[in-house]
């Protein structure tokens, strides 16, 4: 692959980030006349992209080198010294370049970063992506072709202005309590059923005015003190068991009224 020396340098040096960057010790080997010597020169080096880049200081402004890392891969290496690691090409003959840093963390920094580097590791990442964006658009074609769920009273109450105008009316009083019909929620009851609400039974209905003279107030006072279960008990939250009680009372009332005509006409 040919490439433009000028315009590298320009790119090795110009004012785009780089990837990674700082001092390493490169391994130089040299033959002469079957002697072997092997030596490591401190270079400052620069990852830009799928390129590194490797000058003499780290103000030069003219780079000793170039490695392209596609088609290689990045591992630890058997040395003498500590903390080396290796640049090794696929293609056979290929030069391989062995690296040593300063440190541990120095050296994991630049393996990782060196790995991550080629344009295959790049693909094999855009196609992960990908297969997630998939998998996220089918999930959210699934929420939506689902049948949502209603939301909770409360927002039905909110969302239906007829419903927040019955809840802010004020309670209507009789007698000094409030009426079945005045649809009125005291502050701090609880309004569950059975089904996911109501601890507490409705509110007493309006007392019964009693005529002056009648004999009624006296069966209805003598009604209370029969034992019968009084409708604020939880034995009578249920309306059926309510309904019942207070036929209870008007059965007694009809009876005592039949006798006091009985009587009457006697």
């Amino acid at each position: 692959m040919k490439l433009n020396e000028r315009s590298v340098a320009h790119y090795a040096t110009c004012d785009s980030p780089a990837d990674h960057a700082g001092f390493l010790h490169k391994r130089v080997e040299r033959h002469h006349h079957h002697h072997h010597a092997t030596s490591y020169h401190r270079r400052w080096f620069i990852l830009k992209g799928n390129l590194l880049f490797y000058f003499e200081d780290r103000e030069s402004r003219d780079p000793l080198g170039l490695v392209v890392l596609e088609g290689c891969t990045v591992e630890l290496c058997e040395a003498a010294e500590e903390f080396a690691f290796a640049i090794r090409f696929d293609d056979a003959g290929a030069k391989a370049y062995v690296l040593v840093a300063d440190c541990q963390a120095a050296m994991e920094g630049w393996v990782k970063a060196l790995s991550r580097a080629s344009f295959d590791y790049m693909r094999l990442v855009v196609r992960e992506l990908e297969k997630q964006l998939e998998d996220a658009r089918k999930s959210l074609a699934a929420c939506h072709k689902s049948p949502r769920k209603s939301s909770s009273g409360r927002k039905r109450h909110l969302s239906n202005p007829a419903m927040a105008l019955v809840q802010e009316q004020p309670p209507i009083l009789e007698n000094g309590y409030s009426t079945w019909g005045s649809g009125y929620i005291p502050a701090g009851a609880s309004c569950a059923d059975h089904d996911g609400g109501c601890s507490k039974p409705p509110p007493l209905p309006p007392r019964r005015r009693l005529a002056a003279g009648s004999g009624c107030g006296a069966l209805i006072t003598g009604l209370s003190l029969t034992g019968q279960e009084s409708p604020m008990s939880p034995e009578t939250a249920c309306f059926s068991k309510l309904h019942n009680w207070y036929g209870q009372e008007i059965a007694e009332i009809r009876r005592e009224w039949l006798e006091s005509q009985r009587s009457g006409e006697l």
